[in-house]
């Protein structure tokens, strides 16, 4: 699915989003703190953005993404060469599950809105402690929904009936603009996963609401 909606997927996210994806994704940057060298795991990378963000708020950083669709991936490579990263930015197929880097390599770690769609989000978030330092950070974007009575009907109704056919249109691709709707409904309330992360060694765990709970920011510090 994500192989398939992959040369649409960036403007999707952009206009979908009315270009706040960026914001949430500094602001989740600047939440971690990273050193001027930092090394930056990005996990569910995607196309890189969030990799990318990273490199560019700290220009001696080493980043590695991973991610397991190919195409993605592709599309994620060409931006990193496009924006001459290619030295500092690596993007690597794998699974978050089982991720292809040493023990304790990384200052911090990173999600932007891919937790979700790990069969095994308990063992994602082991993987990331094994590779994060001890006080190593991770931050997680995610799809909510708002609390505020009102803005919640409004917003589920363009989740829900609107969103889907937009990506649908767009992408062309039947199914995958319903399968968020869905996985979105099916993932825990941020005080659960604040929960989860918690429990797979990590501490000081936060869930921040951004845009009014349309998107959590979930903060943590390796054990």
């Amino acid at each position: 699915m994500f192989d398939a909606i992959a040369r649409r997927y960036d403007f999707l996210n952009h206009a979908l989003s009315a270009g706040r994806d960026k914001r949430w994704r500094a602001r989740a940057i600047d939440d971690l703190e990273l050193p001027a060298d930092a090394r930056v795991l990005d996990v569910c990378t995607g196309t890189g953005d969030f990799a990318i963000a990273a490199a560019d708020a700290r220009p001696q950083a080493t980043i590695v993404g991973v991610d397991f669709a190919a195409a993605m991936l592709a599309i994620g490579l060409d931006k990193v060469r496009a924006r001459s990263l290619a030295r500092r930015v690596a993007l690597v197929r794998g699974d978050a599950t089982t991720i292809p880097v040493r023990d304790g390599w990384a200052d911090a770690a990173t999600i932007g809105f891919g937790i979700r769609n790990v069969n095994r989000p308990e063992r994602a978030l082991r993987e990331i402690a094994r590779v994060l330092k001890p006080g190593g950070r991770l931050a997680i974007l995610e799809l909510g929904e708002p609390t505020i009575p009102g803005v919640r009907q409004i917003y589920n109704w363009y989740f829900l009936s609107v969103l889907p056919r937009l990506g649908r249109l767009v992408s062309h691709h039947d199914s995958a603009y319903s399968y968020l709707p869905a996985s979105v409904a099916n993932f825990p309330r941020p005080a659960d996963f604040a929960a989860i992360i918690s429990s797979q060694g990590f501490r000081d765990v936060r869930a921040v609401p951004l845009t009014a709970g349309v998107v959590y920011l979930y903060v943590a510090t390796r054990a």
